[in-house]
Parts: structure tokens; sequence; C-alpha cells
């Protein structure tokens, strides 16, 4: 059964500790005296034998990072009740969750972008906003503004949706580069200036953006620096014939007509959950030639043949934090190459360009990217 957020509580009993300093009073007891090559051998097996102090340290993280492991287990298996049939999908939100990134989601209308942020709030109990971009949308309509009192006769900071720990950019591209631009402080450093005053927003803070893909009429390609800011890039795309069957089913249930319900999910998570989870993450070991391995696949993005432009130092960084992520989710005590080639697709899809040569033959994106990961050798122990 999983944890509700008041039995996710990151301690260890401090019982184990105990028992270890009474062994360690018991083991002070006179031995007889050893020979040179004796008290040499000794040595050697005591470095290998870590300290109690520190087994039991060991064995808090371990207990720490299985407990979150559980309850982000059991949050995909809530937020899978309400998305049917997007499992890769649910699983990428949850690891930039977890990695404390940025969220961005492209697909046709109706595809459920808009449903898996609300499920995702529904399943946690901080602070979400959501904001619906528009054409004739103003910064201001996002950071908040300064408001005369006439009562007062002063200047009051009336703060903006953006000021959440969740929050919603419904259809993202509709609005001109000018709006859009309004994210790129807050999305960087987690605070927002108003009126000469830096505000810094609430923790853990996401945002998690929708758009439409580029070809619909009516939408503003986002700037490139603040898709660069976006860790993850999610497409959500059609679903198999089964499971399309079971979503018609369960919508057709429902008494909203044209949606599914996602006020029935269960609020696994809180603020503090996330924080503790996001730092255990950041916590996973990752061996240099994992690490090396993540910034060769970046750094070939640069040369390889059919790529106009290729990612930057950042998205090295995000690879490595997505791979953390992913290892968490899994139930892993470290972060294997795997977890940074099942990264490589959503941190890399939008920082890399196609030449014009590809574009006009029809290549995708995720065709060239699949091949590059080919060509880059993998580590193995």
């Amino acid at each position: 059964m999983s944890q509700s957020p008041a039995d996710f509580d990151l301690h260890l009993d401090e019982s184990a500790s105990a028992e270890a300093v009474a062994q360690s009073a018991e083991t002070d007891e006179k031995t007889p005296v050893q020979t040179a090559t004796e008290v040499e051998v000794a040595v050697e097996v005591a470095a290998t034998v870590p300290e109690p102090s520190a087994q039991a340290a060991v064995n808090k993280a371990d207990q720490q990072r299985a407990r979150a492991s559980r309850l982000m287990q059991a949050v995909h298996e809530e937020l899978e009740k309400a998305l049917i049939g997007q499992t890769a999908v649910v699983e990428g939100a949850l690891c930039t969750l977890i990695a404390a990134g940025h969220l961005l989601i492209e697909g046709v209308p109706g595809l459920g972008k808009t449903l898996l942020v609300r499920a995702i709030a529904q399943c946690f109990s901080g602070q979400f906003n959501r904001i619906q971009f528009t054409p004739d949308l103003m910064p201001s309509d996002i950071t908040g503004h300064a408001v005369y009192d006439l009562h007062s006769e002063q200047f009051k900071l009336r703060k903006g949706p953006a000021f959440t720990n969740l929050l919603l950019a419904d259809e993202i591209n509709r609005a001109p580069a000018k709006t859009q631009a309004a994210l790129l402080e807050v999305m960087q450093e987690r605070s927002i200036t108003l009126e000469g005053r830096s505000l810094p927003v609430p923790q853990p803070f996401m945002v998690l953006a929708t758009q439409n893909p580029i070809e619909q009429e009516g939408t503003y390609p986002l700037p490139e620096a603040e898709l660069d800011r976006f860790m993850v890039k999610l497409h959500i795309d059609y679903p198999q014939e089964l499971e399309e069957q079971l979503l018609v089913r369960a919508v057709t249930r429902s008494a909203q007509a044209d949606m599914l319900e996602s006020t029935s999910l269960r609020t696994l998570l809180q603020p503090r959950d996330v924080l503790a989870i996001q730092k255990i993450a950041s916590t996973l070991p990752v061996d240099d030639q994992v690490l090396n391995y993540a910034v060769s696949l970046v750094r070939m993005t640069r040369q390889w043949p059919g790529l106009s432009s290729g990612a930057g130092p950042r998205a090295s960084i995000d690879l490595i934090r997505y791979g953390r992520a992913h290892a968490l989710l899994l139930g892993q005590a470290f972060v294997t190459p795997d977890n940074i080639k099942s990264a490589a697709l959503n941190v890399l899809r939008h920082r890399v360009h196609l030449s014009a040569e590809l574009e006009i033959e029809g290549v995708d994106i995720e065709q060239v990217l699949q091949q590059l990961l080919q060509h880059v050798a993998v580590p193995r122990a």
C-alpha cells in the first residue's frame, strides 16, 4: 500500500545507532599482543569495514531513497488513472519534477496535455495556478504589477499567478515573444523582479507549459533562450487502439461528458516531500564514465552531420539531473548509462536543429538523435 504524505518522514530510527555504540563498547576490551604482521592485516581489514556511525548513515540514506522511490511510484500509478495510455509521458513529467526542472509538453489538441498537469496538481497539495496564454496577454498579467491604493495613497505590489509552486502555462505559443519572455527570469532565478525588488517564488517551483505544434495557425515559436530553460520537452502522441478504447469507455462513463475526472486522485505529495525527494535525487552517485558519456552525447550534437546547431552545456547538466531522477524513480542506488540514454531524447529534442537539407527531405529530429545515440559508445563496467 502506498504511503501518505504523513508517512513519508525522511528519518531513521536511532535504535540501530544505539546498538552500534554498545557493540563498539564491548570490543574495547584488552586483546592479546599481536605480531607486526597480524597488526598490518588487522589494519587493512579494519580499513575496509565501515565504522558503525558511517554504516548507520549509509543505511539511513538507503532507507530515505527507498521511501522516496516508493512515494513517486505511487504518484505514477495515480497519474496513469487520469492519463490512459501515456506511460512514457507520465514518467517524463515525474522525472522532471524530481530533477527540479521545467517541462514543455507538445501535442495536437485533445490528447491530454492539460489533463496531465491538472492530475499532477491534484496529487500535490501545494499551490497551483493556471495561465491561459492568448495573443493579448501582457507580461504583467504573469508576473504582477504595482497598483495605486487610493486609501493609503501609495503603490502596492500585486503579485501575479507566477507566484506559485506549480504553474501551468497553457498553450504558451499562443502569446507573442514579449509575453513568453516574462517567464525567463522566474524559470532561471526562481524569483521575479517587481518595481526594483527581487521577490522569491514559493519552493518547489515548476513551470509546466503546453503548446500545439508550430504548423498550426495562430502560434508563435518560443525564443531559443526560453526553450533552453525547459529541461524536458515531451511529445504526446495518439494512443494505441486498445488504449483509446479504454479512454473512450472511461470518459463516456464520466459525469463530465468530454473529459476524465482528476478529482478522484489521491493527494500524495506535500511541498516538503518534493523538496526532500529532489535533495535525495541530487545526491545519487554518478560515475565519471557515466558523466563523460552524457557530455559526449551533447558534444556530438555540435558536430553531427545533419544538425545545423547543437546543444549547449546546460543540456549536459540536465542529462545528469534527469538521469538521477530516472534512477530514483526506478529505485536504483546509482545512475547507469541506460538512465542517461533514456533521458537523451527528452532533454535534447528541443535544443538541436535540423539542417535545411534534412528538413526538405522530411527527416524527423527523433531519427537523427537515435542515430547519434547508436554512434556514441556506451560505457560498460
